[in-house]
């Protein structure tokens, strides 16, 4: 009998409750790779989205002409075109000459970018909390599994007047799969939430600045 089946087999024949603990950790497994695989995409988009918006930002020194480009419907901006957009539109909300006017016209486009900035990295942050809670709770899952089944191999050996590893050893192998079946859901959230949250950082470090080279911008701006 090959390894494959044999674990198999092991799976098969495990008891209700172990069974149970390796279906939810394959639900949680399965659930995880999702928001690893979603979140990714994401965070790929929002990369390219700050590379090619601040691109054209460089190029294009004019921002009223950069402002009217931008989609006026803000469902269809990119998130840069809607802090950008958010903050250019508070600039330009109260036209004055005045220098005082200016500078409070540009302190409001500074809040209004931060704002939508914030928001922005929430969404990219969503989902994450929920990879922490499969990393950090599914070997503990697992491990519950383990020692029901070992439990109750111990206690089948109650009516068996001479214990042998040939009468052990598979009860405590069923055990030990779902301690296997909690690692597997554990280590590749723990790593994919530790770079996940690395990247959203990295985002929100490119956002914040972007927002304090536009803000000192619109300060110059008379």
């Amino acid at each position: 009998m090959d390894n494959g089946l044999s674990i198999f087999s092991l799976i098969i024949s495990a008891g209700f409750v172990v069974q149970v603990v390796m279906f939810i950790l394959v639900l949680m497994s399965i659930y995880s790779w999702t928001i690893i695989l979603s979140k990714k995409k994401i965070l790929m988009d929002a990369k390219r989205d700050i590379k090619t918006f601040h691109n054209n930002f460089l190029t294009d020194t004019d921002l009223e002409k950069l402002h009217k480009k931008i989609p006026k419907v803000v469902s269809k901006r990119s998130p840069m075109e809607h802090i950008f957009g958010s903050g250019y539109g508070e600039f330009t909300h109260f036209s004055s000459s005045s220098n005082q006017a200016l500078i409070m016209n540009s302190e409001r486009a500074y809040r209004a970018m931060n704002t939508t900035a914030n928001n922005e990295v929430d969404r990219l942050d969503g989902g994450l909390s929920v990879l922490a809670m499969i990393a950090s709770s599914s070997p503990y899952i697992g491990l519950f599994g383990t020692v029901w089944g070992i439990m109750h191999s111990f206690i089948g050996l109650a009516s068996v007047k001479q214990a042998t590893i040939a009468i052990v050893a598979p009860g405590i192998a069923e055990a030990l799969i779902a301690t296997a079946f909690g690692l597997f859901a554990a280590i590749p959230a723990t790593m994919a939430y530790n770079r996940l949250v690395s990247q959203v950082e990295g985002i929100a470090n490119k956002y914040t600045a972007f927002i304090e080279e536009l803000f000192v911008i619109l300060q110059r701006q008379k």
